[in-house]
C-alpha cells in the first residue's frame, strides 16, 4: 500500500524570499543562464510581483516547501504564470500539478479572465503540462517580446 502525499498550500509570505529564490536558482542554472529579469525579480519578488498586485503560491510537503508559482500582473484581468518551480528531489510526485491547480484556481478568484506564460522548448514535461490542464500555444510573431532570451514557447489559459 502506498502513501499518499499530503501536499499543503499558501501563500508568500515574509520571509519566503529566500525559498522562492532558491527554488528557480535550481532550475535556472541547471538548463540555462541566468538573464537579467531573472534576477531583477529573484532579488526583489515582493516588490516586482506582489506590490503591482500579484501573487506567490507555495506548495509544501511535510512542512517543507516543495515547489512554487507567482501570478504576475500582465494586464487588466490578466495573469503571466511565471517562476514556478518544484525541488528537484521531488518531482514527478505530482506536486507541479496540483500546484498549477491551485495557481489557475487562485487565479480565478482573483477574477482574472487570462493567464499567460513563456517557457522554452527543452522544458517538455512542464510543456505538457500546462496543455495537459488546459493552456493553448500561441504565435511568437503576434506578441510582444519577452523580456527572456530563453522563452521561445509562448501559451495561453482563458479563464
Amino acid at each position: 500500500m502506498q502513501a499518499t502525499l499530503q501536499i499543503t498550500f499558501r501563500e508568500f509570505r515574509a520571509g519566503d524570499a529566500a525559498a522562492f529564490r532558491a527554488l528557480n536558482e535550481q532550475w535556472i542554472a541547471k538548463y540555462f543562464a541566468f538573464e537579467g529579469e531573472d534576477l531583477r525579480v529573484l532579488n526583489d519578488p515582493e516588490k516586482h510581483i506582489l506590490q503591482p498586485g500579484g501573487r506567490i503560491y507555495f506548495a509544501s510537503l511535510d512542512g517543507e516547501i516543495a515547489g512554487c508559482c507567482a501570478l504576475i500582473v500582465n494586464g487588466e484581468r490578466s495573469y503571466e504564470l511565471a517562476k514556478m518551480a518544484v525541488r528537484e528531489d521531488l518531482r514527478n510526485q505530482g506536486i507541479g500539478k496540483a500546484l498549477l491547480v491551485r495557481v489557475i484556481d487562485a487565479a480565478r478568484s482573483l477574477r482574472a479572465h487570462k493567464l499567460t506564460l513563456g517557457t522554452n522548448s527543452r522544458l517538455t514535461n512542464a510543456i505538457h503540462l500546462y496543455e495537459s490542464m488546459g493552456f493553448r500555444r500561441l504565435d511568437p510573431t503576434k506578441l510582444e517580446p519577452s523580456p527572456y532570451k530563453r522563452a521561445d514557447v509562448f501559451m495561453e489559459m482563458l479563464l
